[in-house]
């Protein structure tokens, strides 16, 4: 079976002076400008349409205005792609793991119709949106699919607003979906992959070109070891988002090499006055999720660099990958082939090499990876369950 991937395009959009010059491979002077707000990329005037969902990286070409407040209905399937991998897919025969990045605009509807193809009780369950029990995807309060039916789950967004004199704070922000009725306690589905990335955008935000979601689940990236974790690919000067989510029984850190973001809602500096302290690691809890968007290689240049655990023994036991930036015409640039074969043999990643992938993004983009994953564990007989 092929390796499902969730990397896609985004629609052209107008570009920057510093995007031009990002894409004819000429980097700014100052790196830490590409955090500011709109820097690199045009600014989202209105909700953009349709792609509520992505697969794979980038929004879908074609789409067409949505506006706030509008009721988006989408059908998603649930299936198995391996003896231990289940994913969602938003075709018949597509499913992935992750599952594609769903993406809403604050004061958004979305209707979610979900079909269960494989015989175990299953759900879709979300973070940092609002639903009320009937769509809450747990065995608890009996909202689930059981092995093939088909369910619709309701998920609602608010805006921003001054309540009594108090701001509530929306809905924006980057979230995650996973199954939550699997098993007695509902968590042997994240275990399997039925995980995937939910974006919440407020109008003005910055679009990025590329999106891709990454996994810690227990010691695996996107449910793999290396050097079969995902190879994220961009080319130089492009704007990237990173989608990172944390599911399963262990504490990680998130490292990137060579780039920095914001620590706050967009990962984005709002002005030069922002006091939002500057990273380029981050905890990874099981639970957390966040996202931040980095102009690919700039202020360092093209080259393979390595993403991971930054707890040096899930490193080392194989939670870490590649984010290879490609030279602005999309070739190769000099040494990273090297880089890439020598991340694939190195000693105690011991899997196969499975050759080049690219990993799981989407925003009405779908997400990654099928291929070996680990094992599910059954807990049904275990004590307490």
């Amino acid at each position: 079976m092929s390796d499902p991937t969730t990397e896609t395009e985004t629609p052209a959009r107008p570009l920057s002076r510093r995007a031009l010059l990002a894409g004819a491979g000429v980097v700014a002077a100052s790196p830490a400008a590409a955090l500011l707000l709109g820097a690199g990329g045009s600014v989202a005037a209105a909700p953009p349409a349709a792609a509520a969902t992505t697969l794979g990286g980038t929004t879908a070409a074609g789409a067409v205005a949505t506006a706030a407040g509008d009721v988006r209905k989408i059908t998603m399937y649930a299936e198995r792609i391996s003896d231990t991998l289940v994913g969602y897919g938003l075709e018949p025969g597509k499913a992935t793991v992750p599952g594609p990045i769903l993406e809403m605009w604050e004061g958004e509807t979305l209707e979610i119709t979900l079909v269960n193809t494989t015989d175990k009780r299953l759900s879709i369950h979300p973070h940092g949106v609002n639903y009320d029990v009937n769509s809450d995807g747990s065995a608890f309060n009996d909202s689930f699919n059981e092995p093939g039916e088909t369910r619709t789950y309701t998920w609602s967004t608010v805006k921003m607003a001054r309540d009594r004199g108090i701001w509530m704070p929306g809905s924006a922000g980057y979230w995650h979906y996973h199954d939550h009725a699997w098993g007695d306690h509902g968590t042997q589905g994240i275990a399997a992959g039925l995980y995937g990335a939910l974006v919440v955008r407020r109008v003005g935000d910055v679009l990025p070109q590329k999106q891709f979601t990454m996994v810690f689940n227990d010691m695996t990236i996107n449910n793999k070891v290396a050097p079969d974790t995902p190879m994220f690919e961009a080319k130089l000067g492009e704007r990237v988002e990173f989608i990172c989510i944390g599911h399963g029984n262990q504490l990680h850190t998130f490292h990137l090499h060579a780039h920095r973001w914001a620590n706050n809602r967009t990962g984005l500096l709002a002005d030069q006055y922002d006091p939002s302290q500057v990273v380029d690691n981050r905890d990874l809890n099981p639970g957390d999720a966040f996202g931040f968007q980095v102009v690919a290689g700039l202020g360092v240049g093209p080259g393979a660099w390595m993403y991971h655990c930054h707890v040096q023994f899930h490193s080392d036991g194989g939670m870490a990958g590649i984010f290879l930036v490609r030279n602005a015409d999309g070739s190769m640039p000099p040494g990273a082939q090297e880089s890439i074969d020598r991340f694939q043999g190195h000693a105690g990643h011991t899997t196969a090499p499975s050759g080049t992938t690219t990993g799981g993004a989407t925003t009405t983009t779908g997400a990654v990876a099928g291929g070996t994953g680990p094992a599910v564990v059954d807990l049904s007989g275990h004590a307490g369950h």
